[in-house]
C-alpha cells in the first residue's frame, strides 16, 4: 500500500503497513520507542539510493552529479551519498570538514559561496579543494594566500549570467547579485588570472534552485553551456569542470506534480554532444541538494495536548518551527501553504476531520498544518511532516525559546 494525499502529489516512498507508516522497513511505532523521544528526522536509506539510481539510469553517463551538502549536512548522509556520486560541494569551513571526513577526495570537492573568510580559504586551500570565486577581490586573496601556505590553489570562477532559471523557487541569478562574477566581466577577470598563482579549472553557473518545470531546467542548462562555450575563448586553460548548477525540485504542496526526467536526460544528451566538441576535456557536473534528500526524510513529532477552540480543534505537538521552519511557511514562502502531514500511527484512520497542528512555541507562527484534513488524532499519536530530508533541521531556529533539539537517525 502506498500513500496517496488529497490535493497533494502522490508520494509512494514510504510503505503503510496496519495502517502505519513504514520507513526504513520499519514501522514508524517501533521506531519511536527505539529513539525514545520525539520529536525526531528520520531518513530513509534505500530511497537515498534510490533517487541516485534513478539518476543514474536517465541521465547520460557522462553526466557527473555532486551532492550540495546544504540540503542536509548529517554527517551518515554526507558519507552515504558521497560514495554514491561523484562529488560533494559546500558552502562554509563546517561543511567542508564534513565533506573532507567522508572520505571523499578532496579534488572533488568545491566550495562555493560569498564573503569566504580567510580562515575558510587557508582550509580549503591546504585541503586541496577546488575554491569557486565569487569576486575579483576573492581571486586576489585566494593567489595571495597560496602564495604564503606555498599551494597552487585549484580555483573555478563563479559566473552570474543575465539570464535567471524562470519559476525557481530561489533565483540566484539574472540581474545585480551577491553571487558569482557578472558575466560581462569574467573575460577582464579571467585575463588578471591567467597572472596569479592559480590553477583553473573551470566554470560554476548556478541560475537557481526548485524548479519543476523540466522546459525552464533545459532552457537553463543550454544557456549555460553556451555561455561557458563562450567564456572559454578568455581562459587560460582549458575547462576542465563545468558546474551548471541543478534546480531540480521537489512537489511540496497541493497542485505540485513531480520533476519530468526524460525531457532533461534528452536535453542533456545533445548539450553533451556539443561539449565534445568545444570544450573536450570539461566534465559536465549538476550540483543536486534537495533533489536528493527531500522526499527520503520525515519530521515526528508528537501529539500532547487536543483542544478545540470555537468549534476548530488543534493538536498541539512538542516539535514546531524551531526545528522546521520550512514546514511552518516561514522559509521562503509568501503566501503559507500545507506540506504533506499525516498522522503516522493512523495514516488512513477509520475517522477523519480537519484539524490544525501547531508547536508549543509562544507564537502564532508555529504552525505545521493549517485547517488540513487527516485521521482523528488523540494524545500520544505521531504526526509526520513529509519532504523533510532537506532544509529541516540546519535550517530552522533551534535555540528559539530554549527548547532541546530533535534527534536525526538514518535507517
Amino acid at each position: 500500500m502506498t500513500l496517496t494525499f488529497e490535493q497533494h502529489a502522490p508520494h509512494s516512498g514510504f510503505e503503510v503497513v496496519d495502517d502505519c507508516l513504514q520507513i526504513g522497513g520499519r514501522p514508524l511505532i517501533s521506531l519511536a520507542a527505539e529513539i525514545g523521544r520525539t520529536p525526531f528526522y528520520a531518513y530513509d536509506r534505500a530511497l537515498l539510493t534510490q533517487r541516485v539510481q534513478l539518476l543514474r539510469r536517465t541521465l547520460p553517463a557522462d553526466t557527473h552529479l555532486h551532492y550540495a551538502i546544504k540540503a542536509n549536512p548529517m554527517p551518515e548522509i554526507v558519507r552515504h551519498l558521497g560514495a554514491l556520486t561523484d562529488g560533494l560541494d559546500v558552502a562554509s569551513a563546517g561543511e567542508l570538514r564534513i565533506a573532507l571526513e567522508s572520505g571523499v577526495a578532496a579534488r572533488s570537492i568545491s566550495f562555493a559561496g560569498p564573503g569566504k573568510g580567510i580562515g575558510e580559504l587557508r582550509e580549503a586551500v591546504l585541503a586541496g579543494v577546488i575554491l569557486n570565486l565569487e569576486s575579483e577581490t576573492e581571486m586576489r586573496r585566494l593567489a595571495a594566500l597560496g602564495g604564503e601556505l606555498g599551494k597552487r590553489p585549484l580555483a573555478a570562477i563563479r559566473v552570474n549570467p543575465d539570464f535567471e532559471l524562470k519559476t525557481s523557487g530561489m533565483k540566484m541569478s539574472g540581474g545585480p547579485k551577491q553571487f558569482g562574477v557578472d558575466a560581462e566581466r569574467v573575460p577582464e577577470m579571467l585575463a588578471e588570472f591567467a597572472t596569479l598563482p592559480l590553477n583553473f579549472v573551470g566554470f560554476h553557473i548556478f541560475s537557481g534552485s526548485q524548479n519543476l518545470r523540466a522546459d525552464a531546467i533545459c532552457e537553463a542548462q543550454r544557456k549555460s553551456v553556451a555561455l561557458a562555450i563562450e567564456l572559454a575563448r578568455h581562459a587560460p586553460g582549458p575547462i576542465q569542470l563545468l558546474n551548471i548548477g541543478g534546480g531540480f525540485g521537489v512537489p511540496y504542496f497541493p497542485g505540485e506534480t513531480p520533476l519530468d526526467l526524460a525531457p532533461i536526460a534528452a536535453n542533456l544528451h545533445a548539450l553533451g554532444a556539443q561539449l565534445r566538441v568545444h570544450l573536450p576535456q570539461a566534465e559536465l557536473v549538476l550540483e543536486l541538494g534537495r533533489y536528493l534528500t527531500a522526499e527520503a526524510g520525515i519530521y515526528v513529532c508528537r501529539v500532547v495536548d487536543r483542544k478545540v477552540s470555537r468549534g476548530h480543534v488543534f493538536l498541539v505537538t512538542d516539535g514546531g518551527l524551531h526545528q522546521h521552519l520550512a514546514a511552518s511557511g516561514n522559509f521562503g514562502q509568501v503566501i503559507r501553504k500545507n506540506y504533506p502531514v499525516l498522522v503516522g500511527n493512523h495514516v488512513r484512520g477509520s475517522q477523519r476531520e480537519v484539524v490544525s497542528v501547531v508547536g508549543p512555541l509562544c507564537t502564532p507562527l508555529d504552525l505545521l498544518a493549517d485547517r488540513m484534513e487527516m485521521a482523528h488524532a488523540e494524545i500520544g499519536d505521531l504526526i509526520v511532516v513529509l519532504q523533510s530530508g532537506a532544509y529541516g533541521l540546519t535550517a530552522s531556529p533551534l535555540r528559539f525559546l530554549g527548547h532541546p533539539e530533535p534527534a536525526e537517525v538514518v535507517v
